[in-house]
Parts: structure tokens; C-alpha cells; sequence
């Protein structure tokens, strides 16, 4: 979701193989892996018996237990610490959500037994409803990698670590130990054709390759270099800042992030993205391919330029802003961390600012976009960054409700991308950068056009498509990006947990609940897809892989949020008192001639 982390987020996701009856016992016999794993060499030494190698559809050759995992986003238990296998997570967490003081989501009251209809259509029940649960279980164990005898990583691995970190008997070893493995990668020189990376770059994903005549596993790290246009991957170190305030608001267990090499590692990435430059804005400048949407997916208003995801994406900022509270709130003020501490509260209030003024779109507004004035100078104009009013696409007029609201696509000097993206408006309502009106909005928005954000199989992760010839020279007549397919408005069951999430803050937990009973008639029988194609999300997509691991995680953290919604804590944060809510500055009209 991703970075990410989640997200996730470079390379569309490949499936991972079973394992044998024989792996599974081996592997439910290990033990725990040492905590010390953040001291572990680049190459370290495993003994595995040899595996078959296999030919995959996709052109890949790997064995069963070569297995990459992107950072965004059959095993057994390993054993836990005795705290951990007394910590139940439902004792960390309160039995019902305070209502939040950001949206006023009062969720005392809410019901979380499938609706009427739903019963009456007899598509699932709540047996069906478990059963679904049981199988969605049994295939992520099955995607779970173990190092060193102890479970370290699975596929997609942020929605996985929630589901893991959620479910009633926790295992938090899992994510404790992702985060310590990616930290040492962290410390590893990251160069790609002679170029080396920044220090804090976090890896888009790594793997384990068994060396059988050896008898050793080389752990190998990817910080772009496989990646489609060989982008590094800008989210990856968010979301690792993300999931370590997530494992500690579950566990309540602070010595993790305390640990001075974790402190380093936020630092790292927190000075890589704050780094002085010549940006006039709070946001922080992307290029394309740098976070789930790893293609080129401009979208052209006119032909005079191009604009999209490349520039300052609201999925980036979004998680930008969602990051850096989170760093906020663990760093120590040692070694630096008050200094960056101070950074971290002015870039926090300049970019609220930044994104809940310029990004916000509902009626009113674009109706002021639409009588701006142009070629404007100097602190009095109100169209700050020269928007031509022709340059609003015919679309967005219809999409448009009286009442509702979204945060756009991108903006830049003379560019706005109009275009709806489901996950920069939902991590803006989980971190709190949306405020309680927006984040209300947005869902009054979501209700509104619900057949063209949700559709039969949820959730659009763009909208509105690019098609004909705007697609042929946009995308480059990219064959996955056709319309209404992967990146190009798609459908992603794997959103369900962030929509999920953002319902439920926002004190709609019924949307939630309508989008999962949608999914859950179907997506067991299509067997677990990656994606969906089609306007309305009716067809698995045309290179779907199946059994998609973040498909099964984001559905199980999405039921295990609805059945009991004090799980939102370790994903959310409340709003930020001390940052000034921005007050919009609408365009005047153009003057009555007096005469």
C-alpha cells in the first residue's frame, strides 16, 4: 500500500510456490531466530537440502525457496519470547475505538454483522464469511520465508505484517524481525550502473538464493537496479517507518525503536528526504515508477505538456506526511534527533498546508479553478501556480457531486492532474493530514460515485482511464496499461484494508462493510487475483497472478479491522492540534466593466 514496505511496489508481484508437507515440518520445528539479526554479515550460512528449480510463466527461473519480496506492501508458528505469547492483542488494544476527535468517527455503536440484503442474497453467510477467513490464513502461512530458522519475511509484506500483528494470537516476531533484516540492508552500498545511491535508501525488495552446493543462502538486496525503469523505489523507506510504529503501538514494546541502530535508520531516511534544495514547495519531488503505480501514467489535458505521476503525487505526500509524524513520535532527541525533531514540526505544518490548500478539489473550488484569471504576479495572486482553466479535462465537470471532495492526482507550476488515486486520499485520512470536513468529503465523494470508484470488484486504485490516443502516447502503447486495466483504473483487492481503514476513522464503517461483501463473493472463486480489469471491475486482469499474497493480507486486516475496529490504532493517528487548519482562498471573478 507501499511502500510498502508497501506497498508496497517496483515490480508486479509474482506468486510464491507451495512448499512440501516435508518443508513444513522443518519449519515448524525451528526456533526462534536471534534478535541480534541487524549484526548478521551479507552472506550468511544456512544448511538447506537442494530444491528443484522451476520455470515460471513469467520468464523467471527460481526454486522454491528463491523468493523476492517487495517492501511495500507453506510455514508453521516459529516460536515466540514468553511476552509475546502472552501478549494478546486485544488486550493492548481497547475493546471499542474512542470516537476520533479528528473525524468524529463514534464506532461505540457500530454493528459489524453483515447487512440484510447481503443475508438475503445468500452469496456468503457467516459461515462462509469464516471459512473464507480460514482459507485466506492457510494461504498466507503458506508465503511466509523463514531465515535462519525463524520466520523473517513475507510477500508484500505490509498489509502481511498488520494480518500478523492483528490476528488474535499475534506474531509479532514476524515484523520485529522484517525490521530488523531491512535495516541491515539498509547499511549496504547501493549502487546501479556506477551511481551510488543515498546512505537512507531502504531496498525495494531482497531475496534469499540457496547456494546447495555450498550449503549457504546469499541474502541479495534490490534497490532499484531490477526494478521496471530501474526507479528506486521513494516509499519503501516510509513505509518501514510506518510498520515500526505500527509493531510498537501493538506491543507496546519500545526497546525496538529505541535501539540505537533503529534511530540511525530513521534518521537516514528522514535526512535523505529533508535534504535542502531548490524546491519552492513542501513536497517532495518524484519521478515515475517510485511507488505502487511503477509505470508511466501521465495523464495529457492538452498538448502543451504532460504531467501525472512523475513531479509531487498525492500517494507520495500522503505517505511523505504519514511518515514523518510517525518519525516524530519515535525518535529520541540524541545524536541529532532534536534537530531533526524541529525539521521534522516545520516540513509537517508547511506541507499540511501545502496539500490541504492546492490539492483540495469539491465543487466550489473547481468552479473557482474554472474562472481563474491567468498570468498573475507577485504575494497577491490567487492563482498561485498559473492553472490555465482550459486545461480541465471535460471529465471532471460530470464526476463532480454538489457536495464532496477529493485531494488530486499532482499539482506543479501550470499542472494539475485532476485524476482521482484511492491511496493518497486514504493515507491522508489515516495520517490525518485530511481534515474532519475533507476526510468527510471524500467519503460523501466515494458514496456518490460509487459505481465508478468501487465497482462490482473493489477498489479503483486510479480514475478516470487514459484511452486511445491519449494512452498511445501517454503510456507509450504500454500493453498492461491498457484502459481500465492494472495502473490505468484497475481494481485492487489489496486496497481494501487502507478504504477499510479510512472508513472506519472517518465514522463510516458501513462503506467498509458494503466493499468487503463485495469482494468476498467472489474473489475465493477467482482464486485470490492480483487485480481486476473492466470500468466496473468485472474481469480478473489479463496478467493477474493468482493467489496474490497482498490480496489475501489486505482482505484479512480489512475483516479483522471490521470485527474490531480498536486494530485502526496501530495504523492511524489523531489530528495534530498544533497544525493550522489552511484557510482557502478562492478566486474572484473577473471585474464588471464599470462602464
Amino acid at each position: 500500500m507501499a511502500s510498502s514496505v508497501a506497498s508496497v511496489n517496483n515490480e508486479c508481484m509474482f506468486q510464491i510456490d507451495d512448499v512440501d508437507e516435508q518443508e513444513q515440518k522443518l519449519h515448524k520445528d525451528s526456533v526462534s531466530m536471534d534478535e541480534n539479526l541487524d549484526s548478521t554479515v551479507a552472506t550468511e550460512e544456512v544448511s538447506e537440502s537442494p530444491e528443484q528449480m522451476e520455470e515460471r510463466s513469467d520468464g523467471f527461473t527460481v526454486s522454491r525457496e528463491v523468493v523476492v519480496m517487495e517492501i511495500p506492501m507453506k510455514l508453521e508458528r516459529a516460536t515466540t519470547s514468553d511476552a509475546c505469547q502472552s501478549r494478546d492483542l486485544s488486550e493492548i488494544a481497547v475493546s471499542s475505538l474512542k470516537p476520533s476527535p479528528s473525524v468524529n468517527a463514534n464506532l461505540e455503536s457500530f454493528d459489524p454483522t453483515p447487512s440484510p440484503v447481503y443475508r438475503q442474497n445468500g452469496s456468503a453467510n457467516s459461515d462462509n464469511s469464516s471459512a473464507l477467513t480460514e482459507e485466506a490464513w492457510e494461504n498466507l502461512r503458506k508465503s511466509i520465508v523463514f531465515y535462519k530458522g525463524a520466520p523473517v519475511f513475507v510477500r508484500d509484506f505490509f498489509p502481511s505484517g498488520l494480518a500478523y500483528l492483528m490476528k488474535d494470537d499475534a506474531q509479532p516476531e514476524i515484523v520485529k524481525n522484517f525490521l530488523l533484516k531491512t535495516l541491515h540492508l539498509q547499511g549496504w552500498e547501493k549502487r546501479i550502473d556506477n551511481f551510488t545511491l543515498g546512505e537512507g535508501v531502504m531496498p525495494a525488495s531482497f531475496m534469499v538464493m540457496p547456494d546447495t552446493e555450498r550449503g549457504k543462502d546469499t541474502l541479495i538486496a534490490d534497490f532499484g537496479a531490477s526494478a521496471i525503469g530501474r526507479v528506486a523505489p521513494v516509499d519503501s523507506g516510509f513505509w518501514w517507518i510506518i510498520l515500526l510504529r505500527s509493531y510498537t503501538k501493538s506491543t507496546r514494546d519500545h526497546t525496538l525503536c529505541e535501539m540505537p541502530e533503529m534511530q540511525r535508520g530513521i534518521r537516514l531516511i528522514l535526512n535523505l528526504c529533508l535534504a535542502d534544495g531548490f524546491d519552492t514547495f513542501p513536497t517532495l519531488l518524484c519521478a515515475d515508477g517510485c511507488s505502487m503505480i511503477d509505470r508511466r501514467m501521465h495523464q495529457q489535458p492538452f498538448d502543451l505538456f504532460e504531467q501525472g505521476i512523475y513531479g509531487y503525487p498525492i500517494e507520495i505526500q500522503a505517505l511523505f506526511f504519514f511518515a514523518l509524524r510517525c518519525a516524530r513520535q519515535m525518535l529520541k532527541p540524541e545524536n541529532g534527533g532534536k534537530e531533526l525533531m524541529e525539521r521534522i514540526d516545520k516540513r509537517i505544518t508547511a506541507l499540511s498546508y501545502h496539500i490541504r490548500t492546492y490539492y483540495w478539489l469539491d465543487f466550489p473550488q473547481l468552479n473557482n479553478i474554472y474562472r481563474y484569471r491567468t498570468e498573475e504576479y507577485s504575494h497577491t495572486a490567487v492563482n498561485k501556480f498559473n492553472v490555465i482553466p482550459e486545461s480541465i479535462p471535460d471529465w471532471v465537470f460530470d464526476f463532480m457531486p454538489l457536495t464532496g471532495g477529493y485531494f488530486i492526482g499532482n499539482v506543479s507550476p501550470a499542472r494539475m492532474d485532476f485524476r482521482w488515486f484511492l491511496i493518497g486520499n486514504c493515507i491522508a485520512i489515516l495520517s490525518s493530514l485530511a481534515t474532519q470536513q475533507q476526510a468527510t468529503a471524500i467519503m460523501e465523494l466515494i458514496e456518490k460515485r460509487w459505481e465508478l470508484l468501487i465497482g462490482e470488484m473493489p477498489l479503483k486504485i486510479s480514475y478516470p482511464a487514459l484511452e486511445s490516443h491519449e494512452w498511445r502516447i501517454v503510456t507509450g502503447c504500454d500493453p498492461k496499461n491498457t484502459r481500465w486495466s492494472y495502473h490505468n483504473g484497475g481494481s485492487w483487492p489489496v486496497l481494501l484494508w487502507l478504504f477499510t481503514a479510512a472508513c472506519i476513522k472517518s465514522g463510516k464503517p458501513h462503506i467498509a462493510k458494503k466493499a468487503i461483501e463485495q469482494i468476498e463473493a467472489r474473489i475465493s472463486k477467482d482464486g485470490w487475483p492480483e487485480y481486476y480489469d473492466g470500468k466496473q471491475g468485472l474481469y480478473i486482469g489479463k496478467q493477474a497472478r493468482k493467489l496474490q499474497t497482498w490480496s489475501i493480507s489486505g482482505y484479512l486486516v480489512a475483516k479483522m479491522m471490521i470485527e474490531n475496529p480498536s486494530n485502526l490504532l496501530m495504523i492511524s493517528l489523531e489530528e495534530d492540534k498544533k497544525i493550522a487548519k489552511p484557510k482557502l482562498t478562492r478566486s474572484v471573478s473577473w471585474p464588471r466593466d464599470s462602464s
